[in-house]
């Protein structure tokens, strides 16, 4: 339950802090009217969505597998951050025609200290969210906050682009305005092209990596009693997977022996390999030839 509860932690703090940012950006870019302020002021809002998803995938995420739910509600997390990926695409295109209007009609804003000073606090802001929401991202491998940390970390680095704009608009190059503003759109495109991509392959149930697979195989290998393998699948479950595989055993054992390998086998895999939530393993009868004296 940590997990969901750093997690509801993290969405919270990140809708407050989106929320005050949004405000202070969006007065200072309206008065001054900078396109990188503005662009900036519009990714906080994006933010805010983020972060009200991160809340909600979560929320739904921690709820216990019921009869209608046999496997939990784990893949809410990939539902929600396909939905933040989206919204991150759209708002990147807007972005986009905004700075590159601005570059060609050659707009100029009214230059302002607090053009700088808003750039500072948001960059102290989304640092401090970035390194807690990565720390929990990490720990517990969960996508959706993963997801939150890169927008935070992406924010610091299109701010102080910004904040560039901003120093180089004191001494009245203004050029640099438009150029960030569809640097902010791009850099928001590929981030949520990215986020994308990994929710659809897990909702897609994408099979487990190879490295985790090969760890399974090895795993088996030490039990003799095994004589082949056949019909590896897994199933994603949220961030963790389901395993299920077929064993052959000497067909002369008998069937208590031959279902307590494959009950130890279950118990180690799972317990060894962080990946899996469950293994299930089907048994069948193999003839073994006796070997000559």
């Amino acid at each position: 339950m940590d997990r969901f509860k750093s997690a509801k932690k993290a969405g919270t703090l990140g809708i407050i802090g989106n929320i005050f940012l949004l405000i202070i950006k969006g007065i200072i870019g309206i008065i001054t009217r900078s396109q990188a302020m503005l662009a900036d002021s519009l990714n906080s809002a994006g933010d805010i969505f983020s972060s009200l998803m991160t809340y909600i995938g979560n929320k739904i995420a921690s709820k216990p597998r019921d009869e209608d739910h046999n496997l939990g509600h784990g893949k809410a997390e990939y539902i929600y951050s396909m939905l933040i990926s989206i919204v991150m695409i759209l708002m990147s295109f807007f972005i986009i025609k905004d700075g590159i209007l601005s570059l060609v009609q050659n707009k100029k804003y009214i230059y302002s200290n607090w053009l700088i000073i808003i750039c500072i606090i948001t960059i102290l802001i989304k640092i401090s969210l970035y390194i807690y929401t990565n720390n929990i991202g990490k720990k517990y491998n969960n996508l959706l906050i993963k997801a939150n940390s890169k927008d935070h970390i992406n924010d610091c680095i299109l701010t102080s682009c910004n904040l560039i704009s901003c120093v180089l608009a004191k001494n009245n190059i203004f050029i640099f305005d438009g150029i960030v503003g569809v640097i902010i759109g791009f850099w928001i495109l590929i981030t949520g092209l990215k986020i994308y991509k990994e929710s659809y392959d897990v909702l897609m149930d994408k099979a487990i990596s190879n490295e985790a697979k090969k760890k399974v195989y090895e795993i088996i290998k030490q039990h003799k009693e095994v004589k082949k393998i056949q019909h590896f699948n897994s199933t994603p479950i949220g961030y963790l997977y389901q395993i299920s595989f077929t064993i052959y055993v000497d067909g002369q054992m008998s069937t208590f022996e031959s279902h307590e390998i494959a009950d130890r086998l279950e118990k180690e895999i799972t317990k060894s390999i962080d990946e899996i939530f469950l293994t299930v393993i089907h048994v069948n009868p193999i003839k073994v030839q006796a070997s000559d004296d």
